[in-house]
């Protein structure tokens, strides 16, 4: 057993004495959880994220939306996986690990292979982040056999390798990452060995199948005539093994939760008291002319740089509860200070030569750390106004209320606003006398590296007006811009 700061209470033994586990030792050694429905095997992972919330990061992939109802007694920060895209999923992973966030990924509203697309990108996220964001996070992922298939099912390859791929990195590499797998299966058979096979603890729960209960037998060091053990245990009981529980076999009864699934567990309820006349009026009665009654109203989904805010301000409550009153003292800044800020900040961003290819929220959640970081007590511009200024100091201005940009603002008015950074850039270089920027400079202003994307950016500049392309016999090329009367050198 571990030392009493890292030991939580599991539940009890036989003989009614406390089981505990290490955490910290089941941080470095990996944890596999088997049992068939019914057998309390969610009720066991909420058992042990709720007694060691207060001392590890917690991210739970949660397929079914069991495990949301952790947020009403913790920290945790509930993400509804089907409100956001691909690019919003990696970024939040980015910033979990960033700002050691408790998270339950959502799946629920997700079909089976966008379950398991989704769950690949977040959890390859959690395992790319930069060596400085290696904080130790216990990863808890429900239903594994899901995302983990030890053989081909209905999803299409692409997909199940993705996802296999990812677990396999969790639980074979994330420990060097300081990710640790806590995996959850109802059919041991059905879970790729080369995932299962990484973990060092085990509970193992009721079983009826064969080669389930052999696999667990194995597991376990049991004899195969012993599996049958494994038949006989009751809802809610569990051997457990490993360096983080105990050195032998135990039987475990799992303790009791403080918070439950959104369902509730069903149990039989007596039947509704109806003469078969009157039942079948209640169900026909004006079927064909009453209206069905309105669905209730789905909750706006939360936008994805918002809920990024909220897994960065989990870090910084602590914090923030004790600094409040200082900050609260201090004057807020005039408006010459805050501009002086955001150029500052825009600036150093822009120093980071991949911040052009990041998305959108994840930005703006750097320059609001970034902002709060230099004394302001919140973000000086909303997401809008900061797509703009971030747009115009990619493209070289970042005061854009010096008169000498005025006509080159009047002139890109009719770009989009994706396109405001490389025009600007070719203004820029007129205006300056500089060779006209090449297909590289004005794809990182544009936040791609594709040449093909590039070209065609330029292509539909000129067709609207905003440019005029030349190339000498040298084949160099030359901006103009009508609006400005203005040329770049050629490049």
């Amino acid at each position: 057993m571990g030392s009493v700061n890292n030991s939580i209470e599991i539940g009890i033994d036989a003989a009614g004495r406390a089981v505990h586990v290490d955490v910290q030792e089941l941080l470095a050694t990996r944890l596999l959880v088997q049992g068939n429905s019914g057998s309390g095997k969610s009720h066991l992972l909420r058992r042990l994220l709720e007694q060691s919330a207060g001392l590890v990061q917690q991210i739970v992939i949660d397929p079914e939306g069991d495990f949301v109802t952790l947020a009403d007694a913790h920290s945790h920060v509930v993400v509804n996986a089907g409100d956001y895209d691909e690019r919003e999923i990696a970024a939040m992973g980015a910033r979990i690990r960033e700002h050691r966030a408790s998270v339950v990924l959502s799946l629920e509203t997700l079909d089976i292979e966008a379950q398991m697309g989704c769950a690949a990108v977040f959890l390859n996220a959690l395992f790319d982040a930069p060596r400085a964001h290696w904080f130790p996070a216990l990863v808890v992922v429900d239903e594994a056999q899901m995302f983990a298939p030890s053989a081909s099912g209905d999803v299409s390859d692409t997909v199940r390798r993705a996802s296999l791929s990812a677990m396999t990195n969790l639980m074979c590499r994330g420990r060097k990452r300081g990710l640790a797998g806590a995996i959850a299966t109802q059919r041991l058979a059905k879970l790729a060995k080369n995932v299962a096979a990484e973990a060092s603890n085990f509970l193992m729960g009721r079983t009826f199948l064969d080669i389930d209960m052999a696999r667990a037998a194995d597991l376990l060091g049991m004899e195969r005539r012993q599996a049958e053990a494994i038949r006989d245990l009751e809802r809610g009981h569990f051997l457990g093994l490993g360096p983080a529980i105990a050195r032998r076999p135990v039987a475990v009864r799992i303790g009791a939760t403080a918070t439950a699934t959104r369902m509730g567990t069903h149990s039989l309820l007596p039947l509704p008291e109806a003469e078969p006349v009157d039942m079948r009026t209640m169900l026909f009665a004006e079927l064909e002319t009453a209206p069905p009654p309105p669905p209730p109203p789905a909750p706006p989904p939360v936008a994805a740089g918002e809920l990024i805010r909220r897994i960065a301000e989990r870090e910084e409550e602590g914090d923030l509860a004790v600094a409040s009153p200082a900050v609260a003292a201090l004057p807020a800044p005039d408006a010459v200070e805050s501009d002086a800020a955001v150029v500052a900040v825009l600036g150093e961003m822009l120093a980071d030569p991949e911040a052009a290819f990041h998305p959108e929220s994840f930005l703006y959640q750097d320059f609001s750390v970034r902002c709060r970081m230099r004394g302001l007590p919140r973000a000086p511009l909303d997401l809008a106004e900061f797509r703009r200024r971030f747009a115009l100091a990619k493209g070289g201005v970042f005061a854009p209320a010096e008169p000498r940009w005025g006509e080159a603002l009047d002139a890109a008015a009719r770009l989009p606003d994706d396109m405001l950074a490389p025009f600007l850039l070719i203004v820029r270089a007129a205006m300056e006398g500089e060779s006209c920027p090449g297909d590289e400079a004005l794809g990182r202003a544009y936040g791609t590296r594709s040449p093909g994307r590039v070209r065609r950016l330029i292509d539909y500049m000129e067709r609207l007006g905003a440019i005029v392309v030349r190339a000498d016999f040298g084949g160099r090329r030359s901006i103009g811009i009508p609006g400005l009367g203005l040329t770049t050198e050629a490049e």
